[in-house]
């Protein structure tokens, strides 16, 4: 990293305001002018928690790529967050001991399993039920309607529960359920911890009879296939099928939910371009990946370095805690020219969107298929949809989406 022509970590005071203000709901409701602030003060920024904080987009790549550099073991981060007794909230449990905040050997186990049956022929055999279950859900909606209650949650919580095998009737609670056990990915309070733990235990209650079920009577599913996955000898355990499916399941709708929000939002500002790809069909590949980069429903990611390495020309010693705002890094004008500008144009157009390296997002083929299906056929349905009332989002820097909004579909 150069800042003044040396490699160096900037800490200062404005700094450290501008760190706090991404902390308020003011700064989560736009945090791209402070991203920018930071990069041009402090490209490699020490956070008054001793994390540091990257903002370009080569280091926040150069991160989630680096294979000396994994998670760290959550009884260390707990105890230090003054939760040592972490592993009795289920809501925090499942999300630390997924595959999501493992390292190998555990991960690469079982990510060769669940990848065994989480396959792209799999995903690519979806495109007919995801353009058919997007028609119904169009022919639906009509007058004025909340986009995210009316289609984009709807729609990928029947493919991730069609996937699962979970049953229509028993999808619409998982809305709030997941809402609520994501919560603690940002916050670690109290009321926030039971609100958490109890999504989160009714999630994996319902899920364990569901496993269950598929044992006794297996069907073309994907809970069946988690059940029955096997690889040179060896199995999920009965505590990593149910954090493998509620991950699965969790993931495979809230991310995309916030991708069709953000998107349409990002379109509808952009009137010239959502004119575009209402004309062009065929631009939905290139649309999808630039509200991914231009909104991307997740803006960060944290890290620990586990050995020696280096990363913007610093050397990182073992147990630096590092965070990179992939939304920042989305924004970089040395990667992205004109970055806060919407243009489904952009060549080499490769956002952060969905990480990489090893803990590079299981479902991206998904979400992105999912996206790519919904908005020409929502805007050739609507071609006059509009913005209707305010919107709300969600206040969580880490999943960034709406929760309310309202369209006028004319």
């Amino acid at each position: 990293m150069v800042v003044d022509g040396t490699a160096k970590v900037v800490t200062n005071p404005e700094v450290d305001s501008w760190l706090a203000a991404l902390l308020t709901t003011d700064g989560r409701e736009n945090p791209y002018p402070i991203y920018h602030r930071l990069r041009a003060m402090a490209p490699v920024a020490m956070a008054p928690d001793g994390a540091l904080v990257l903002t370009r987009y080569v280091d926040c790549d150069a991160l989630v790529r680096n294979p000396r550099c994994g998670h760290a073991n959550p009884d260390e981060v707990f105890t230090t967050l003054g939760l040592p007794e972490w592993r009795e909230h289920v809501g925090l449990r499942q999300f630390s001991t997924s595959m999501l905040n493992i390292n190998p050997p555990d991960h690469t186990r079982i990510r060769r399993l669940v990848s065994g049956v989480f396959t792209p022929r799999r995903v690519a055999g979806l495109h007919a039920a995801i353009a058919a279950l997007t028609v119904h859900l169009l022919a639906e909606m009509s007058g004025t309607v909340d986009f995210i209650d009316t289609f984009a949650f709807p729609l990928p919580v029947a493919v991730i529960g069609e996937l699962l095998g979970i049953p229509a009737a028993d999808r619409p609670p998982f809305q709030a359920l997941v809402r609520d056990w994501t919560m603690v990915l940002d916050v670690y309070d109290y009321d926030v911890l039971v609100r958490a733990d109890a999504a989160a235990g009714e999630i994996r209650d319902y899920l364990s009879g569901l496993a269950a079920q598929r044992r006794r009577q297996p069907r073309a599913d994907l809970m069946t296939a988690l059940v029955q996955a096997e690889s040179e000898g060896e199995r999920l355990t009965e505590e990593e099928l149910l954090t493998t499916a509620a991950l699965l399941f969790a993931a495979g709708f809230e991310t995309t939910t916030h991708l069709l929000g953000n998107g349409l939002v990002s379109l509808l500002r952009y009137p010239q371009q959502l004119d575009r790809l209402r004309r062009v069909p065929a631009l939905a590949v290139s649309a999808v990946e630039e509200v991914l980069r231009f909104d991307s429903p997740v803006q960060l990611t944290g890290r620990r370095v586990l050995a020696d390495t280096q990363l913007g020309g610093l050397p990182m010693a073992p147990g630096q805690r590092v965070v990179a705002y992939l939304g920042a890094g989305n924004r970089d004008p040395a990667r992205f020219p004109d970055p806060d500008r919407l243009d489904m144009s952009r060549v080499n157009n490769v956002p952060l969107s969905f990480g990489g390296g090893i803990h590079y997002c299981l479902g991206a083929a998904l979400a992105r298929l999912e996206a790519q299906v919904a908005f020409p056929a929502l805007l050739e349905r609507f071609p006059r949809i509009a913005l209707a009332g305010p919107l709300k989002r969600r206040d969580s820097l880490t999943l960034r989406g709406y929760v309310k909004m309202p369209v006028s579909l004319a």
